[in-house]
């Protein structure tokens, strides 16, 4: 039954204009039995998607992913232990641990509250910090230790941006 609701739901948004992927990923998210948060959802995402950061961060998003998930498959661990902001060694990063702090600071009460718009709000707000870290820092490091920091921020970021949808499920 939930999946024809699934199926009706995935036409009426698709009539709003609303993208396939977008609808999709909405679905992947727990809690996907409740139809009206995933309308908030869809509708939060795809209003994000529109704004000049939304894309960027997309791109910002899926890289840090990319190499996370590398990273996790070669090395056979998950780099969730937290990163800690003793090891960063540049202000791109120190500037990245400033913004994830106050992103997660804004997004965790959006999310309790199911206000995603301001929950994309905050993520929008990583765009330049994220884009500033992978333009000045070398993840995978010669130093073990601070790679495997870099490695935990980058799920930092995996973490924080995967609240409101599983961004994997984007084109672009």
């Amino acid at each position: 039954l939930l999946a024809f609701f699934h199926d009706r739901l995935k036409v009426f948004l698709k009539d709003q204009g609303i993208r396939h992927d977008v609808i999709d990923a909405c679905l992947a998210m727990p809690g996907n039995d409740d139809l009206t948060l995933l309308v908030k959802r869809a509708e939060a995402l795809a209003a994000f998607l529109k704004t000049e950061d939304g894309p960027n961060l997309l791109q910002g998003f899926k890289r840090a992913n990319t190499i996370l998930t590398q990273a996790e498959a070669k090395d056979g661990v998950e780099y969730s232990f937290g990163a800690d902001l003793k090891f960063a060694d540049s202000d791109a990063e120190r500037a990245l641990f400033t913004a994830l702090d106050t992103a997660e600071a804004a997004i965790t009460p959006a999310m309790k509250s199911e206000d995603f718009a301001t929950a994309m709000e905050a993520m929008a707000k990583l765009r330049a910090p994220i884009d500033a870290f992978f333009t000045a820092v070398q993840v995978n490091s010669e130093n073990e230790i601070i790679r495997r920091n870099r490695l935990n921020l980058l799920h930092r970021i995996r973490a924080i941006c995967s609240g409101v949808a599983d961004l994997t499920k984007l084109d672009g």
